[in-house]
């Protein structure tokens, strides 16, 4: 069975039918109807690896699967030691290293390129902080910050993280969270230095600069010093599953852990958060549906935890704290939440009172409380917003900016009581700025805007948004930036990104790489798919489980779309995205495979069926609330199955595919873009290029370091220039 197709009638028929499956959307694509008439790239001189296979059928809700690819994944995970496994991606890896042999002074180009856009020595904004400015910088070469602070009386500065010492020898490193105690005498941060998001916690005494390695393990990043810096609040993972197994106090003079709260449904998550006046602990559980939140006092965090909403409510809820009152995002009577607010003494949801009614114009995303007044990030008909609500219940303002299109959200502000706001804005032709807003004035004033050192002229670009019909009726946004000089004439190329799940917005931001397209001709678009929630919660809802579907085909829409613009030609299109992006790409290459280019699938989650079938992967429970559980259901089951890119592989041919993963990663697992690459290259017909790059060393973000990653994006692009046979 070399396109893996389920042979039951009952489930699946060809996927660009006309017939319903299930609760499936109908896909209304004719392949025949786009002819590529470009040159693609061939295979490389070098024999590429071909995967052996081994028949492994399963058999649920009467139909029966083939999958010869499953042994890919080491039966010891999450230890990866299999011999054979190992051997077959290093030989993936030697044959994408024979596709970038000839290619090296083009990647070597856009390094340099992207290196001269990037400010070597780069200096944060400090931000003020219980008595000390803290900044980071850059060492010029360095590939990781150095964090430095200042005291304000003294003026005296220290380093008090130096990440280029820490991650001096290691193939991997991020630095995933840190918090200075009440009395600024030490630090707690935590470590990754193998992408597996299995951090390791130390504490750093900032008189004597002694460390103490080690102090908890096998947490993840979040960490915070709580009673008055006697402990830490931390989120433990599992031994075998990268799951948060409990919420924990660890209180470092006697060593004493006790679990603050723990979940015993795999559906559901753990999480913590200080509120911005920081007198409270929240504390959550939940999945994508369901949110149960607790508080604490933040000086005495063991004592009985306060419900403030339960899982039988079956809401969410974000949760911050001012003024003796909880404030609350909730979805309780509208889906694109209201704000309600409620006393903290008496915080029972019979007390909840509305502070902004939910809007069918106006989705609000997030809260942080000040001094001054509740802001709130949200978004307008795909437009993003930040505005101010006023503790006397006086009308909410927004903060006004100049462009109509654009990203822009709150930056850093640890102190509660504060006449500024700190804002991070940017577009896809304006680099970002960190602004401070003053609440009275209203008056901006730019602290730092992004320094490109080998010049950039806002002039010469021009972005827009358009709204490309989707095939039931819906208008999908679609965020465009383009050379000046580039010409609508149906000729030009087109990279097409995408993500489209989760509720995840893709803002249009501003970006040093893209610019190496633009200056060759590209166009540049995002398509905000439904399963993002640009257009507010609901949009998310319509490209989620049953109506799935939805995001693959807006996809195919927009692209359809531009080519009627006259933006590009049907073939001339390349697209990217990444983990469920990549699933977008597997998705629409499998769809329509003649209407793209080149397609870049970045740690893709591509093997969706199987992977929602093995409840001992860790995020597989939790994702059912998203995707459907197709091992209770068989709805599901036929719906997943009726998409999934890796049951969808037939016998035809494709465009030229790179694909992305990291050996390490416990969020998209490595065997899911090596089975997909395995099964591609078995069975297609042609003769385009296929290369997977599986980074031995690292996890979901692939390098650490920032020339790591400026390295990688040079391959990538790279990979789509020479599909469109352009330097």
């Amino acid at each position: 069975m070399s396109g893996c197709s389920p042979q039951s009638t009952e489930s699946i028929t060809d996927v660009n039918s006309e017939v319903e499956v299930g609760t499936q959307v109908q896909r209304l694509y004719d392949n025949t109807q786009y002819n590529a008439p470009f040159k693609r790239i061939p295979q490389i001189e070098q024999v590429a690896p071909i995967a052996k296979r081994i028949d492994h059928i399963d058999t649920l809700h009467g139909i029966s699967r083939d999958d010869p690819y499953h042994w890919l994944k080491d039966q010891g995970y999450p230890v990866i030691d299999d011999q054979p496994v190992l051997d077959y991606l290093v030989a993936e890896n030697e044959y994408y290293q024979a596709f970038l042999e000839p290619r090296r002074a083009l990647v070597n180009t856009l390094f340099e390129e992207f290196k001269g856009r990037m400010d070597a020595t780069d200096v944060s904004v400090p931000f003020v902080k219980n008595g000390f400015e803290y900044r980071y910088e850059y060492s010029e070469g360095a590939d990781y910050k150095t964090l430095i602070r200042k005291e304000i009386v003294s003026g005296g500065e220290q380093v008090y993280l130096d990440l280029p010492s820490l991650a001096k020898g290691e193939d991997y490193f991020v630095l995933g969270d840190y918090d200075i105690s009440p009395d600024n005498q030490h630090i707690v941060y935590t470590i990754d230095t193998d992408g597996s998001e299995r951090y390791v916690a130390s504490i750093k005494d900032l008189k004597t600069g002694k460390v103490q390695p080690n102090v908890l393990t096998n947490i993840r990043e979040d960490v915070l010093y709580v009673n008055d810096g006697k402990g830490i609040v931390y989120a433990q993972l599992h031994e075998q599953r990268w799951a948060t197994k409990a919420i924990h106090y660890y209180d470092i003079l006697s060593g004493k852990d006790t679990v603050l709260l723990s979940e015993d449904d795999e559906e559901f998550s753990l999480d913590f958060s200080l509120t911005s006046d920081e007198r409270f602990l929240v504390i959550y559980t939940g999945n994508n549906d369901i949110t149960e939140a607790f508080t604490v006092p933040v000086n005495d965090v063991t004592q009985a935890l306060q419900p403030i909403v339960m899982r039988d409510q079956a809401i969410n809820a974000q949760i911050d704290h001012a003024n003796d009152h909880f404030y609350i995002l909730t979805n309780d009577q509208h889906v694109n939440n209201r704000l309600a607010k409620v006393a903290s003494a008496s915080p029972e949801y019979i007390n909840w009172e509305t502070v902004i009614a939910g809007s069918d114009t106006q989705y609000l995303k997030s809260l942080q409380t000040f001094n001054f007044g509740v802001v709130l990030h949200l978004t307008r008909n795909a437009v993003e917003a930040l505005a101010i609500q006023p503790y006397d219940n006086s009308e909410m303002s927004d903060i006004e900016f100049t462009e109509t299109i654009y990203d822009v959200r709150l930056d850093v502000n640890p102190e509660f009581i504060s006449d500024i706001v700190r804002v991070k804005y940017e577009s896809m032709v304006t680099p970002a700025s960190i602004i401070d807003v003053n609440i009275q004035t209203k008056q901006h004033t730019i602290r730092k805007q992004q320094r490109i050192p080998s010049g950039y002229n806002p002039d010469e670009y021009i972005t827009t948004r358009l709204m490309a019909p989707a095939q039931d009726g819906a208008l999908i946004p679609v965020s465009i930036v383009h050379h000046k000089d580039f010409k609508p004439d149906g000729k030009a190329p087109v990279l097409l990104y995408a993500y489209g799940a989760y509720g995840v917005s893709m803002s249009p931001n501003f970006s040093i790489t893209r610019l190496s397209m633009l200056d060759r001709g590209f166009a540049y678009a995002i398509a905000h798919t439904r399963g993002g929630d640009e257009m507010g919660y609901q949009w998310y809802l319509d490209g989620k489980m049953d109506k799935r579907q939805n995001a693959f085909n807006d996809f195919v829409d927009v692209a359809n779309f531009l080519v009627d613009q006259r933006y590009t030609s049907a073939g001339n299109i390349s697209i990217m995205g990444g983990s469920a992006g990549g699933k977008m790409m597997g998705a629409v290459v499998t769809m329509t495979p003649n209407l793209w280019r080149s397609v870049l699938l970045a740690v893709p989650f591509v093997d969706v069926l199987n992977t929602m079938l093995d409840a001992s992967l860790p995020l597989t429970p939790p994702e059912w609330s998203e995707w459907g559980n197709p091992i209770t259901d068989k709805v599901a089951f036929e719906r997943l199955l009726s998409y999934s890119p890796y049951d969808q592989i037939e016998a035809r041919e494709y465009p030229p595919m790179m694909v992305t993963g990291g050996l390490n990663d416990p969020r998209v697992t490595y065997w899911e873009p090596a089975k997909w690459t395995a099964k591609m290259r078995h069975t297609k017909t042609d003769d385009n290029l296929l290369i997977m790059r599986m980074n031995m060393s690292a996890g979901h973000y692939a390098n650490s370091g920032r020339y790591g990653r400026l390295l990688d994006k040079a391959e990538e692009l790279a990979f789509i220039l020479a599909a469109h046979q352009i330097d």
